[in-house]
């Protein structure tokens, strides 16, 4: 008689890029960008532009980011951020050349910046980089706060694709409970707007597992975001980080399988109302509309081609080194870091980060592709590495097999089922590799 095994808590770590940004830390040796990038592949890179500042911080927020700016903050950071570009783009060089496949700003709020200081970033990221952001997909994150109608414009005229709106949830109490205070009308006037300016792609953000949410009150929000027929929807799980808004009052108890099981319920419901409403599931988060538009030459892989990261609490990556600037959560530690950015006046080397060596790859590849709903063509995997994975990490994939995880999807593809989909934040961190989890576990949260 065979044990059944008991599979491990679902929410662990929201795995969207690997190493985690905890496993990072201060180099050694400041290695020159130049250095970094030499022979790598320019062909397909990916520009992201960080902006660190928010209206309000949510109680779940665990991003880098600070509340509110001083008088003329922005303006200093932009400056330091165009620095950047200039450093970066010199780095880069003209051997080869330097092609951006997508672009992304985020934060933090980007819409945080007034209108005039969002046509500034899209200068640095054209002008200073390169990219012809009119060109190539362009995703920008906002709030109903800050998605006005002059930055909305400003947006759609240089070629923004997607504005994800962070809306959380359309019951007032329930974005109270979340500390994200906000009025169901005007997160419907934000929403107007955003139809109003054009931009192709409209994305809104749901979290499920909030304190006195509901099947009712989660049907409710689902039912109210899909009236506007956004093209995609982004459905979040509740964590309770340390150092955030809620993790200081959270009682213990909040964290047990009862609450993962709360939170599994409310993710099947979502995922089966999304589904029947004509939405195809992309990853455990993301559910694109059927009939949404094309966003255009995207064919940026994020397994292998390189990243470039602008602002304070963007990473960049190369296929040998993973790094950015310094990273916290606390909101002391982060308006240093972020002052200290905008004093900077070199940007030429990298301070902190982690190196990828030839195991880190192919997890990597492994687990990017595998948290995708259409999983790994091993045949791409063989290409690049020589190997397959199960040669490369049987014992987690046994595991994974063992917990249900695993679709039958034949040799020649490995693909979640749809628990393993529904376990994606178990499913990263059974990837992790033994050096990461013990930097990860080394990491002092400041």
């Amino acid at each position: 008689m065979t044990t059944a095994v008991r599979p491990p808590r679902p929410y662990q770590h929201y795995v969207y890029a690997y190493p985690h940004k905890t496993a990072y830390r201060r180099l050694p040796d400041r290695p020159l960008l130049a250095d970094l990038w030499a022979g790598e592949s320019r062909r397909a890179l990916s520009l992201y532009a960080h902006i660190p500042f928010c209206e309000v911080r949510c109680g779940f927020c665990n991003l880098f980011t600070r509340v509110g700016a001083p008088e003329g903050l922005t303006g200093r950071y932009l400056d330091a951020l165009e620095r950047q570009a200039v450093a970066v783009r010199a780095a880069l060089g003209d051997a080869e050349p330097v092609r951006f496949a997508n672009a992304a700003f985020g934060g933090g709020t980007p819409t945080f910046l007034t209108a005039a200081e969002l046509a500034r970033l899209c200068d640095i990221a054209e002008l200073r980089m390169g990219a012809d952001l009119r060109a190539i997909p362009l995703s920008v994150e906002a709030s109903p706060a800050t998605a006005t109608a002059d930055r909305l414009a400003v947006l759609a005229e240089r070629g923004a694709t997607r504005l994800s709106l962070g809306v959380q949830s359309f019951v007032e109490e329930e974005a109270r409970a979340a500390v994200r205070p906000q009025r169901r009308a005007d997160v419907e006037a934000a929403l107007a707007r955003i139809r109003e300016a054009g931009i192709p792609v409209l994305n809104i953000d749901l979290i499920y597992g909030i304190d006195g949410q509901t099947a009712a009150s989660w049907r409710h929000s689902l039912d109210a975001a899909l009236a506007w027929r956004p093209e995609e929807l982004y459905l979040y799980p509740l964590y309770v980080r340390p150092l955030t808004g809620l993790g200081r009052h959270a009682d213990p108890e909040a964290a047990d399988r009862a609450w993962d099981e709360a939170r599994l319920a409310r993710y099947r419901e979502g995922r089966d109302h999304l589904l029947a409403s004509g939405y195809e599931q992309l990853s455990m988060r993301m559910f694109r509309r059927a009939d949404a538009p094309p966003q255009g030459p995207d064919d940026y892989a994020c397994q292998t081609d390189g990243m470039i990261g602008l602002g304070c609490g963007a990473r960049s990556y190369t296929s040998t080194l993973h790094y950015s600037f310094d990273y916290a959560v606390g909101a002391r530690e982060v308006r240093g870091i972020i002052d200290a950015y905008a004093a900077t006046e070199e940007f030429d080397r990298a301070l902190h980060g982690r190196a990828v060596d030839e195991d880190e790859a192919r997890r990597r590849h492994l687990l990017q592709s595998l948290l995708q709903a259409r999983g790994l063509a091993v045949a791409e995997y063989r290409l690049r590495f020589g190997s397959t994975p199960h040669e490369d990490f049987p014992a987690e994939l046994e595991t994974l097999a063992a917990h249900g995880w695993l679709a039958d999807a034949g040799p020649e593809l490995l693909r979640l089922s749809p628990e393993g989909l529904a376990h994606s934040d178990a499913v990263g961190p059974e990837l992790f590799s033994p050096a990461v989890r013990a930097a990860m576990a080394a990491y002092q949260p400041r």
